[in-house]
């Protein structure tokens, strides 16, 4: 995504890859769509070996539907959990889920599992943006939860996912922004220097 202003705010940005990622998802042929996300590739698969515990999240709208993932991550004897949004402050844990679990309805028209237990502590954490490039930086909603939620677990494996349509040219980094390990699209897994 080509901007004009070098150092484009994120508010901008996000008003433009969201139009971006919509329209993309518009023209997605229906079985593209549908077989879009449902394999986790093989270099992806050897990172998230150790862990025990991956984050995923449910897709809204025209976001990347990182649930799709949740078959293969069991197949490899992993936990799964789901993000639970606490409050509007930017705070969220982590439960885990099955994926006949019943959700539950949260803030912003998120949906969680009933908590059964504890919270869990991710090893892995795979979260939505909005748009991101090839620096690692990630573009999110704006609220800082995920911002939060890799400062609470800096050990874990963070993963975007995202559609091809959603790469910026630069997303602008604040000090407390932490750089994630890989981006998954459609088309492609962008591994970063950490891995």
């Amino acid at each position: 995504m080509s901007d004009d202003s070098p150092a484009a705010d994120k508010t901008t940005l996000r008003t433009i890859a969201r139009q971006r990622r919509r329209n993309f998802v518009a023209t997605i042929d229906p079985l593209a769509h549908r077989l879009a996300f449902k394999m986790i590739p093989s270099p992806l698969a050897r990172h998230l070996a150790p862990a025990k515990v991956v984050a995923l999240y449910m897709g809204l709208d025209d976001e990347a539907p990182a649930q799709r993932l949740a078959a293969q991550l069991q197949a490899m004897g992993k936990t799964i959990a789901l993000p639970r949004v606490i409050d509007r402050l930017g705070s969220m844990d982590f439960l885990e889920w099955q994926p006949d679990d019943q959700l539950v309805p949260g803030p912003f028209r998120t949906s969680h599992p009933e908590p059964k237990g504890a919270p869990v502590v991710p090893d892995a954490v795979i979260a939505p943006l909005v748009g991101f490039d090839r620096r690692m930086n990630r573009l999110g909603q704006g609220g800082g939860y995920y911002d939060r939620a890799f400062a609470r677990f800096p050990d874990a494996l963070r993963v975007g996912l995202a559609w091809s349509a959603q790469e910026i040219d630069e997303v602008p980094s604040d000090p407390w922004d932490l750089p994630l390990h890989a981006i998954l699209t459609e088309v492609e897994l962008i591994e970063g220097p950490e891995l």
